[in-house]
């Protein structure tokens, strides 16, 4: 059993607040959460399987939010979704066979090239436009989105945003909304996938949550 501090307990805490709220404003809240979980010393693998708790309950709360004000449009999302729900669980596979060794390495660089590219990355507007791709055609990339989040995660709310902004033509607001519902089917499969597998941690991961 994987045991902490009373400490780092309150910092995980705190750190999940805050990734919280930015979640629920544009995403990226594992930019704060899987740092917070790997500097706590928990093993790559399972840093990013117990972050999808977390991820789980803010995606779903901001999901139910959106729609209760009618800003998602889910028959758009049907195949989105399905290709999403697919490319999560191939990610989380495939990340539970990976040499956590490699990880160690790759995580604290894919962090900070994420990290880079939303502060000097290009800015959304909030104004629809004509749509690039038809929502089948979006799956395959949705898909992708999906592999990368059950993968690892952090700023996979960002990347849909901004797929969604570009491909679909979505104002921000309007991507946003959608892209908690396609967030939160990744984050949800890839628990099962993960819990399966042995590697959430719960009584931190539902803490955080």
């Amino acid at each position: 059993m994987f045991e902490m501090a009373p400490e780092i307990v309150a910092l995980l805490f705190g750190a999940a607040v805050l990734a919280g709220f930015v979640d629920a404003i544009a995403g990226g809240g594992g930019l704060i959460t899987v740092p917070a979980l790997l500097a706590a010393g928990v093993s790559p693998v399972a840093a990013i399987a117990t972050n999808k708790i977390q991820g789980s309950f803010g995606t779903a709360s901001a999901t139910y939010t959106f729609w209760r004000k009618g800003q998602i449009d889910f028959a758009l999302l049907k195949w989105p979704l399905l290709a999403t729900v697919t490319g999560a669980v191939l990610g989380a596979i495939a990340v539970s066979f990976v040499d956590t060794t490699w990880l160690m390495v790759l995580l604290p660089v894919l962090l900070v090239a994420i990290a880079l590219y939303f502060l000097f990355g290009p800015k959304a507007s909030d104004q629809d436009v004509a749509a690039r791709m038809t929502p089948l055609a979006f799956g395959a990339v949705a898909g992708g989105i999906g592999f990368y989040d059950g993968f690892f995660g952090p700023g996979t709310g960002s990347f849909f945003a901004l797929a969604l902004v570009t491909l679909l033509g979505m104002g921000l607001t309007r991507a946003t909304a959608h892209t908690k519902a396609l967030n939160f089917a990744s984050n949800v499969v890839s628990v099962v996938v993960f819990a399966v597998g042995g590697h959430v941690l719960w009584a931190i991961g539902l803490l955080m949550a």
